[in-house]
Parts: structure tokens; sequence; C-alpha cells
């Protein structure tokens, strides 16, 4: 596989951290892009959904939702947000809009979600938006709740995707632990799966494990970490997610109804002490193996597929941000096979939690820091 070169200006290093009102130019291996800070001031943003008349939503992962608007003013917190566990990696994470939103003005959200005594897991809630500057959260209800709820404050997972047919896909994880991350293999827990429902979190007739008395009807693929990112394939319209490996092996997957991706009986990496993972082997007969891995690990994150010709050197591409190797990766793609590689935004030095393509065929980014930022790339004119 052919492996591009990192490439940033040291100007524009410096107007990403100043974040100023217009855009600089830097050169990669492709193309010429502006790249420019829209937004600052975000408490460690998480997640990024785009509404209709172009303003955001942006999730912070201590528990507040933001309006941000298209100018890049940050609003109040958005009144009605579920509380949320905000402890080690939980707090509120991902946000999607119904894929009827305009007619129903439905909002997901996952966050980590208190349990019993100090347990805590993954839920998913939807709300309705209201149409105003000060928009607020109403009739708010729970879909969906990981069980069971663990003593961790690790791995939580979790991204929302709708697919064309209007299922909502779930990235969850598997929460860290020994003890808990070999739940990964149990169809009896949602540790360490992708789970697929329907809007209301009813389960689907279709879904692999429906009327098996050893499974969770809920399940639709097994045998993950900590799932950080997740995307539609453009053409195929097939889900493909990211995970966090342990010690090396981060992975990308595409998940297919009812399939093992192996952790932690398998991995492309080791333990944080240095020791085996599982079988201490990187595949195992009836277990995927990834399409791509990182070793050592990047610390993927947010991950989107680019379609748009508004930079046409980057149409197909998929990009996923990085949070222990701070940077943007642009993968080039030949069907299911990753063909090549390029890290952006090498030396901007913040942490990418989420990266989605806009309306407006521009690239835009979530910095996971205490003065987080909203970045938005295009193409240099």
């Amino acid at each position: 596989m052919k492996r591009l070169a990192p490439s940033l200006t040291i100007l524009a290093v410096a107007a990403l951290i100043t974040g100023p009102a217009s855009a600089e130019t830097v050169s990669t291996e492709t193309a010429k892009i502006e790249v420019e800070t829209l937004a600052s001031g975000l408490k460690h943003p998480w997640g990024l959904a785009f509404l209709p008349d172009g303003n955001f939503l942006v999730t912070e992962r201590r528990g507040q939702l933001r309006l941000v608007t298209a100018e890049g003013r940050v609003r109040d917190a958005i009144y009605g947000v579920p509380e949320v566990v905000a402890r080690g990696q939980g707090g509120l994470l991902d946000v999607a809009l119904d894929p009827a939103f305009e007619e129903n003005r439905l909002v997901y959200l996952t966050y980590a979600e208190k349990g019993e005594g100090n347990t805590n897991g993954t839920a998913v809630a939807r709300g309705e938006l209201t149409e105003s500057m000060s928009p607020q959260l109403r009739n708010v209800e729970v879909i969906f709740r990981q069980q069971p709820k663990k003593e961790s404050d690790l791995h939580f997972g979790s991204r929302l995707v709708f697919d064309r047919e209007g299922h909502l896909f779930v990235a969850l994880g598997e929460r860290s632990r020994v003890g808990m991350r070999e739940e990964a293999q149990d169809l009896n827990s949602h540790l360490g799966k992708v789970i697929r429902i329907m809007p209301d979190g009813t389960v689907p007739e279709d879904n692999p494990f429906v009327g098996r008395d050893d499974a969770l009807p809920e399940i639709w693929s097994y045998g993950h970490r900590n799932q950080q990112g997740a995307a539609l394939h453009p053409g195929t319209g097939a889900l493909w997610t990211n995970e966090h490996g342990p010690r090396g092996g981060d992975e990308v997957n595409i998940p297919e109804a009812g399939k093992n991706y192996g952790w932690p009986v398998v991995s492309h990496g080791v333990e944080y002490s240095g020791g085996k993972i599982g079988a201490g082997a990187s595949s195992a007969p009836g277990m995927e193996d990834p399409i791509h891995h990182w070793t050592p690990s990047i610390g993927v994150s947010g991950m989107a597929f680019y379609t748009s010709d508004a930079i046409p050197e980057w149409q197909g591409s998929l990009f996923v941000g990085g949070l222990a190797r701070p940077g943007l990766y642009r993968l080039t793609l030949d069907g299911r096979k990753v063909t090549g590689e390029e890290k952006l935004l090498a030396d901007m030095g913040s942490r990418i939690r989420d990266v989605r393509q806009g309306p407006d065929g521009a690239l835009y980014l979530l910095t996971d820091e205490e003065d987080g930022k909203l970045i938005r790339i295009t193409r240099a004119k």
C-alpha cells in the first residue's frame, strides 16, 4: 500500500490555533485547500450534525448540546438533554438527525447513562427540537439502553448511522476492562456490538439473531472493541466502522449481519503491558479480518466518505480523525480495499474527534480540546 507524505504549512497551523476570520491555504499531496476555524470555545466537542437551515448541532462531552450558527456563533446550551455521566470517556457523545427531520424534528443522542450504584452504560435517546434561535428538546424518550451496565468509565463507543431503509445502527464499545471485554463475544450482552434498531427502538424482523433464545435481537455484528467512527458507503449503502485497538491494531471494518470481528480473541495489537491478546493471533477461522489497520495506533475517531465534487481530488476518499496521533487521515479506496493513505494537518497538534462532509461539500472537523473548534475545509480558489 502506498503511504503518502504528511503536509501542512506553518502558517496554516498558526491560523487554526488562533481561529482567524479568513481561511488559510494549505498544500496537500493532491489539492490546495483552505482551512478555517469556523467556531471555537466548545468544551471537548464530540458529535456534529447539520441542520437544514445551515446551522449546526454540536455535542459537548460534559453534557451540553449546542447550536452553532452558520456564521460560527456558539449559542447557549439546548434544554432537555438527558442527564449524562460525564466522567472518564463518558458523557454526551454522538448526535444524528432523523431522516425525516424536516417533518418530525427528531434528534438522536448517544450518551453515558447512570445505572444502579456506580454502574453506567451507553444509551440512545431522541427528542423533538423546537424551532427557534433558542431551541429545546421536548418529548425526550430513551429508545435503547446497552445491557448490562458496568462499573467502568471507558469504551462507551459510540456512533449513530441511519441506513437507506431508515434503520438505526449504533456502534458500541465493550467497556474495556478484563472481565467485561470478553462479553464482546457474548450474544446475550450488548458490549462490543453493532446494534440495529428502528427509529423508535423496536427490533427489525430481519436482524440476524431474531428468534434465537441465546442472543439479543438488537445485535447486528459482534466482537468489536471501542467503535469511534461509522459511516454508510455512498455506493453500496453498507455500514463501515472503525474501532480502537489496544496497543496497536486500530481497525476499519465493514460489519455484516451476524458476523464476528474477533475481539478479544484476536487482534493486530497487544496489551498495554506488552502481553498478548487472547490467542495471540491477528486472525482466526470464523472471525472477520479488518480491511485496514494501524500499528502503532492513531486513536481512530469520526469517519466520513467524501462524495462531493467541491474538492474533486478527494472524491471517493475515506477520512478518519486521529486522537492518539493527531491529524486527519485520508484513505484512498478500490472497492473494499485501502490503496493509499495521506496524513493531513499533522502539525496542528489537536485531537480530531469528528469528521463530516457538509451539505455544501466542505469537510468539517471537531477538535477534542477544552477550547474545541469547529473547522471547515474547502478547496482553495
